[in-house]
């Protein structure tokens, strides 16, 4: 068994105090309606950074050494973990550095360099970001923060979850979108606590399933660099500290096709008018595709962020809304 617990959540929920916002949980008596069940919306594209992420890279940082914290911590990231690092480094008078894709989207780099974090670009297709960090921390003596692959990562992680049970403590299952599994794993972890047969599902492209594959191997299995316009989930591998947890605790986890992260992004300012990013409006791709196969009974879906260019928002926006005035329906449950 894992040695993590819910405590590990506590104590992050306690260390987040004042630091991390208490994000909305939104509803819409349509979707509700449309399903035939309550479904809350857990808004973390409303956080600090504009994602989820701050509540680990935070809850990593604080509890470093006041020597660690001065020499600085550095991660890889596809452009949320870097700003939460940059962030919680900047408010616990450290210093970060990043490795993030040179194709990242605009909108993360620009937030990364007002935050003053130093960013080291690579090629996802051609170098290793793993080997990139280690390089880096061995020569400026870095604390190396990962982005899910941590128990205090995740633990920070985990205080999402608690916070939609405080408020929806009747939830059936929550949904939630999978990258390296720090989030599902701290998911897992909150629910458990709150009631053993809660389910916690996880969501990730057709295209980038190297969670769907492990689960059903039984072991972590690398999958090629995985193109998807959900550019935060575009892991190889689970992290192995997060995927025992979730081999453990976590129910399924299921896959959506690139249309259906379009469509949930659309469905996600149409009916909550809120703004996601494609990895953050993932979950609810997953809830609209397999809501049949869920449990009787609320439903929580996590919007893990919302770090979107406006150019390819729109654009992607805009093809989900001709898509649904050509099927002239609302989307198809499977």
């Amino acid at each position: 068994m894992t040695t993590m617990t819910s405590h590990d959540v506590l104590y992050a929920v306690e260390r987040l105090r004042g630091i991390a916002v208490r994000t909305p949980l939104l509803t819409s008596s349509v979707v509700d309606s449309f399903l035939g069940r309550t479904v809350v919306v857990k808004a973390e594209n409303q956080q600090r950074t504009g994602s989820f992420k701050l509540r680990g890279a935070y809850n990593a940082v604080a509890a470093l050494g006041e020597t660690d914290r001065d020499a600085g911590v550095v991660a890889a990231s596809s452009g949320n973990h870097a700003q939460a690092l940059a962030l919680a480094a900047r408010l616990l008078h450290s210093t970060a550095t990043v490795v993030i894709p040179a194709d990242a989207p605009t909108a993360k780099v620009e937030a990364i360099q007002a935050l003053g974090a130093r960013i080291h670009t690579y090629d996802h297709a051609k170098e290793r970001r793993d080997a990139i960090v280690h390089q880096l921390a061995y020569q400026s003596g870095l604390t190396i923060v990962p982005s899910s692959n941590d128990h205090r990562v995740i633990a920070g992680a985990g205080t999402v979850a608690w916070e939609m049970l405080q408020e929806a403590p009747n939830l059936a299952a929550i949904v939630v979108p999978v990258g390296g599994g720090g989030l599902l794993a701290g998911t897992a972890l909150a629910a458990q606590a709150h009631n053993p047969r809660m389910q916690v599902i996880g969501v990730e492209p057709v295209t980038g399933n190297d969670m769907h594959r492990s689960l059903r191997a039984g072991r972590p299995v690398p999958i090629p660099t995985p193109a998807t316009i959900a550019d935060g989930l575009r892991h190889t591998e689970p992290a192995p500290r997060a995927f025992e947890i979730i081999r453990q605790l976590v129910t399924d986890v299921i896959t959506v096709p690139e249309n259906e992260i379009a469509d949930a992004m659309a469905f996600l300012w149409s009916h909550y008018r809120t703004a996601a990013e494609p990895s953050g409006a993932v979950a609810l791709a997953g809830l609209l595709r397999a809501a049949h196969r869920l449990p009787d009974g609320p439903i929580g879906v996590v919007v893990s962020g919302g770090n979107v260019d406006w150019p390819a928002y729109r654009q992607l926006l805009d093809i989900a809304m001709e898509r649904k005035g050509r099927a002239h329906a609302a989307p198809v449950l499977r």
